[in-house]
């Protein structure tokens, strides 16, 4: 029985088709700057694009067909968001952003779960009962974690001081034109309260 030549760069492509590489993840991430070249024509190949980010530290593959394209295949599992899940995905977004532009010495934005729960609660409007309002935040907080936006970096017997990395494949995911677009809508908002108070 002969065994084919596997491809060196194999492992990359299965861990590309299961979601973004970083470069925190040191061999995988070496080995997708070795063969980048090879990566992208093999990715072709399957109708898959490659994006890379290096300065960043990120890489994800997205499809190169549409849905309406005979040879369309669907290699990368889909995720859809509600409206307020959207919200928490700008949300964190925008503290990526506040981030970048701040003096930080730090390549990577680290925050506790209350941290990002005190600056979700400037956006969110506060329901009947302050229990379940944050409650929703949590669970908000939670499926951007299980989505693969948020790395829990450490736990803590008190859930509010666990700590997130923010993953910077955020920026590719919301980008600058979304952002604009929310932030338009917060100082409209602003506007409309100001008003309403006067």
């Amino acid at each position: 029985m002969s065994t084919a030549k596997i491809l060196p760069y194999a492992p990359v492509v299965v861990k590309l088709l299961k979601g973004p590489v970083e470069y925190v993840e040191k061999g995988a991430w070496e080995k997708l700057l070795q063969y980048k070249v090879e990566l992208t024509g093999f990715l072709q190949q399957l109708g898959l694009y490659l994006v890379l980010d290096e300065q960043d530290g990120f890489a994800f593959v997205k499809h190169a067909l549409t849905e309406d394209d005979e040879a369309y295949v669907s290699w990368i599992h889909r995720r859809s968001f509600s409206y307020e899940e959207s919200i928490m995905l700008v949300l964190l977004r925008e503290m990526m952003a506040e981030f970048e532009i701040s003096e930080s010495g730090s390549r990577e934005l680290i925050k506790k779960r209350r941290e990002i729960k005190e600056y979700a609660e400037l956006f969110f409007k506060e329901g009947a009962s302050r229990i379940k309002f944050l409650k929703e935040i949590d669970r908000l907080i939670d499926k951007v974690e299980e989505s693969g936006f948020l790395h829990r970096i450490e736990n803590h017997e008190v859930p509010d001081e666990q700590k997130f990395r923010i993953r910077k494949i955020i920026k590719a995911k919301v980008d600058s034109e979304a952002l604009e677009t929310f932030q338009q809508q917060l100082s409209e908002l602003a506007i409309g309260s100001s008003v309403e108070a006067e």
